[in-house]
């Protein structure tokens, strides 16, 4: 049930739409639409980024949200509280350590919530210039074989 030959057949046939519990195996073709970036939403109408997708910059951007955050936060925030708070050393870094902490998980939240969005955004309007694209090149392709027939049949006319 995984081999090409069975992938090619359903293909061809148009029922891989209805079936597509492909096993892939050791190099076997996946599923067109596993490989896809995009899925319908039919509920809506509109087109949304696979959840794999969708988790991967969720993730990406929860770390990246972290991280800057608190390269920015131990690069600006700690020496200002040196510089303000009096007492031992390890005083600035206590009293900083929790508006640093809030700082850099609200940021997290933000990047799991902005990259995904700006994903879905960018993966889109790819598609959407793609598809116009392929539109226009099919207009034009069509309308240079209407007018190579029409000019084919006059002259065997004429």
């Amino acid at each position: 049930m995984g081999t090409r030959e069975v992938y090619e057949e359903k293909l061809r046939s148009g029922n891989l739409y209805h079936d597509p519990t492909i096993n892939p195996g050791l190099g076997t073709p996946r599923c067109p639409r596993c490989l896809s970036l995009l899925n319908p939403n039919s509920g809506v109408g509109e087109w949304t980024i696979t959840s794999v997708l969708h988790d991967a910059t969720a993730v990406a951007g929860t770390s990246i949200g972290a991280m800057l955050s608190a390269v920015h936060g131990f690069n600006t925030g700690i020496p200002y509280l040196q510089n303000r708070v009096k007492g031992p050393k390890w005083l600035p870094f206590l009293v900083g350590l929790p508006p640093l902490l809030l700082f850099s998980g609200a940021s997290a939240a933000f990047g799991s919530y902005a990259l995904p969005k700006f994903t879905q955004l960018n993966v889109t309007s790819y598609y959407a210039a793609s598809s116009a694209s392929h539109y226009g090149v099919s207009l034009l392709t069509r309308h240079i074989e209407e007018a190579h027939t029409t000019r084919t049949r006059q002259e065997r006319l004429g």
